[in-house]
């Protein structure tokens, strides 16, 4: 693989781990419809995925950075009293972390292999589509709740649908927009409850990664195009954050219908492509 693969996977993956289209799906189906010349197995393919988690986990940080100091200075001031609004946020947070945690844990390997084929991918890029399209007819029903109005249980199911994520195709920021919808958020507090809840996932995979990033280095790692990607992710994902909350700020209606209908093309087409 050359340098400008890298580069392009990177922007790729900056983009596509926000954007409600799946950035799994993207990984398998952008390489094989262009032909990139990608070995997963190469020893400095795992530092390099790791980088690439590392740098988003660090823009989102990055951008929520007020919120989550706000957050957790509440929990701290009030000891972790729950009837104070941040303080039951933050742990609202933590219990919509907890399915995807969970199963990504002991089951994101095995789902990988399962459902880590070409065509399965397509066909679940298409169902995360047809969700989109479904989301915006919840969005009719929502009534403008605030996040810090969200039950438990609300927060328990937003996080079941995060889990979706392990299944190449399905997006993550996809499922936790429609099921924000679904509880009664608006589109801008659906995205932003969506993405403070991604943080914590996405960080807890680049550290946990960590490790394996070490010991998989090696004198022919390109070690400083991978650095690079990283800050391309990073860079990419902190524009794509900043884009995706002003974009659902401003539309009342149809906000998820543009994402929806680019995953049925893209899907069909890779469909096409393939038995074509």
């Amino acid at each position: 693989m050359t340098t400008m693969h890298l580069y392009l996977i990177a922007i790729m993956q900056g983009v596509t781990e926000l954007f409600p289209i799946s950035s799994l799906g993207h990984s398998v189906l952008i390489p094989a419809i262009f032909k990139w010349p990608i070995d997963r197995t190469a020893p400095w393919f795992l530092p390099f995925v790791v980088i690439l988690h590392l740098g988003t986990a660090s823009a989102m940080l990055t951008y929520f950075w007020r919120d989550w100091y706000h957050l957790l200075g509440s929990a701290v001031k009030t000891r972790g009293n729950l009837r104070d609004p941040a303080t039951g946020l933050l742990a609202k947070i933590v219990v919509g972390s907890i399915p995807a945690g969970l199963l990504g844990l002991f089951f994101e390997h095995p789902l990988s292999r399962l459902f880590g084929g070409y065509v399965l991918v397509a066909l679940f890029l298409l169902l995360n589509g047809l969700m989109l399209i479904a989301g915006d007819r919840l969005k009719k029903r929502a009534n403008g709740r605030s996040m810090e109005s969200l039950g438990f249980r609300d927060a328990f199911l937003v996080g079941c649908a995060q889990a979706l994520a392990l299944i190449p195709g399905m997006s993550r920021s996809g499922a936790t927009l429609v099921a924000g919808l679904s509880v009664g958020l608006d589109y801008e507090a659906s995205a932003r409850f969506s993405f403070l809840l991604a943080t914590p996932i996405i960080s807890a995979a680049g550290v946990l990664e960590v490790p394996k990033l070490f010991r998989h280095l090696t004198p022919a790692t390109p070690l400083s195009a991978i650095i690079v990607a990283g800050l391309l992710a990073g860079v990419f994902s902190w524009a794509s954050t900043w884009f995706l909350m002003r974009y659902f700020k401003n539309h009342e209606t149809a906000a998820l219908r543009p994402f929806g209908f680019y995953c049925l093309i893209l899907a069909l087409t890779s469909l096409w492509l393939y038995y074509a």
